[in-house]
């Protein structure tokens, strides 16, 4: 399965979806039931992200901060995450 195959499956089956880019990019366009959490405060919005197994999918500009941002959240214990990397990667909704 091809990596837009299974961001597509993962966001059908329930996924929280979380763009990590600013504010402002995220009002640029985002995907359908994503939230933004900007990676530099995803610790001390981390209460927003539970259960710590419910799968969650990030990604941003590039890929660069997705990645980031799913090393920040596995080392805090979660347990399903997913760098689905640059917004223009993914498949369109």
């Amino acid at each position: 399965m091809n990596v837009a195959n299974s961001v597509t499956k993962m966001i059908e089956e329930g996924a929280l979806v979380i763009d990590v880019r600013t504010i402002d990019e995220y009002e640029d366009g985002h995907l359908p039931n994503a939230i933004n959490i900007p990676v530099g405060e995803l610790i001390k919005r981390a209460a927003q992200i539970i259960p710590k197994d419910k799968p969650v999918l990030l990604y941003c500009e590039s890929g660069s901060r997705s990645a980031m941002g799913a090393m920040l959240l596995k080392t805090m214990g979660y347990h399903n995450v997913t760098n689905a990397g640059g917004i223009a990667d993914l498949p369109e909704f």
